[in-house]
Order: structure tokens, then sequence, then C-alpha cells
């Protein structure tokens, strides 16, 4: 019997043809899912990598809660139009203490993965009062409200602690400080702010709205904004993106 002539088995018999198709399907998912139960962690430890501070975390969420995920992605792949316009390639340590994380092909604006430190706060301030007041042709909603809106700071401690539960390594010092250190970060001459640098390195102090006397939603997404990006030290992994775009 040719084998085109045994293959007749499967087509003409149903339950054989379903029980086939279990078996490759199982077979194909042991192959993904077996390295998982012996590998320690698929996320390539990099150094810079710390978890959010209380304030970028509370601009995380209102960037969230005003659906700027929807047209703004935060994942530059490894293609050379990308690197070359955006910067490096995201790599996923990146995301490691994002729950959920905000990658993604989806791009009515520009992606933000490396938007820190690119524009300064006035900017940011601008732009997302009034979008065309910096980008004429800029087709995003304005969000005033944000710098009229006082920041809500009655959940921070437990969204720190919530995420310490899925892994993102909050210290309870760091649980317990939390509220300190959202006004810390927003407020350079605020009691606390050597505590903020200790437990979170490299986090940015300043007032972001440029009001140091209050503490708005816009402090907090800016916080965040300028963070995007600048945690890592690419200079170690730019020869291996050279070999990867050639």
């Amino acid at each position: 019997m040719s084998l085109m002539n045994r293959h007749e088995i499967f087509e003409k018999n149903s339950i054989i043809l379903t029980v086939g198709i279990l078996i490759v399907v199982a077979i194909g998912g042991l192959v993904e899912l077996a390295p998982n139960f012996y590998l320690k962690s698929t996320v390539e430890k990099v150094e810079g990598m710390r978890p959010y501070t209380p304030l970028e975390m509370a601009g995380r969420n209102i960037y969230i809660r005003e659906g700027c995920y929807l047209c703004h992605s935060q994942m530059i792949r490894t293609l050379r139009d990308e690197v070359e316009r955006y910067g490096h390639y995201s790599l996923a340590a990146e995301s490691m203490y994002d729950h959920p994380f905000q990658w993604g092909s989806k791009r009515t604006g520009p992606d933000l993965a490396r938007v820190g430190g690119k524009y300064s706060d006035d900017w940011h301030h601008d732009h997302l009062i009034n979008p065309r007041s910096v980008v004429p042709e800029s087709i995003m909603p304005g969000y005033p409200w944000l710098a009229r809106n006082e920041l809500d700071i009655t959940d921070i401690s437990a969204d720190l602690a919530t995420n310490s539960v899925v892994g993102v390594p909050y210290t309870e010092e760091m649980i317990e400080n939390a509220r300190a250190d959202l006004f810390a970060q927003a407020n350079p001459d605020a009691e606390g702010v050597d505590g903020l640098e200790e437990r979170y390195p490299g986090a940015q102090i300043r007032a972001f709205d440029g009001n140091a006397r209050t503490l708005t939603e816009m402090d907090a997404v800016i916080a965040y904004l300028q963070m995007l990006g600048t945690l890592v030290d690419f200079s170690a992994y730019d020869d291996q993106a050279d070999v990867n775009l050639r």
C-alpha cells in the first residue's frame, strides 16, 4: 500500500483523524511548554531595571485609565526602520514589572518605549493639554484635566502591595513609604528625598508639571513618560543590535 493510500485511513475515518490531531497538538504543546519547567526564568536579566516608583506607578495607572495604550505601543521590533526611528529594540526585561505590559503593534501615535528624556517636561505638559500646540498635525485628543486634578493617593500603597504578590520586588519598606516617596519625587525640597533615591536608584526628582506646591495627575503621567526607556544602558547591546540588523 502506497503512502498516499495509507493517508486515506485518516481522510475516511473522522475518529482516527481527531485522535491524530490531538496527538500532534500534544507533542507541539510539550515541545513549547517543557523548557519552562526547568528554566528559572525566560526573561534575560539586565542592569538598571527597578520597580516603578509610586509616582511612576500612579502615572502608569492614569495612562491606562485614559486609554493611551490604545494608540501608543511600547514595543520596538527588531526591524531597521523601527530601530532608526525609535531607538534600540525592546527587551523583554524592560516589561518584567508591567502588569499588564504595554507591548503591541497598534500605532495611531508613535511608539513610546524610548520617549523618556526625548522631550522636556514643559513639552509634555503642553502636549497633553493641547497636542496641536506643539504638533500641529496631531490627531490626539487633549487631556487638560490632568493639570487640574489632584492626584488620588489613597490606593498607592495597595497598588504596590498587589504588584508584589505577582512578583514585583516591592519590599515592606517601599510599601510603607509609598505615600512619602510619591510626594518626595515631585518636590526636590521635600523630606524623604534621600530615602526615595535609596529605594529607587536613578529616580528623577522634580516638579514635573512645574508646580511643586500641588501634586497633580499631570505630575504622575509626565514622571511615567520621562522614565520610559531610560533605565537600561543600551551601550552594551549596540554591537549585537548592529549584527541583528544586517
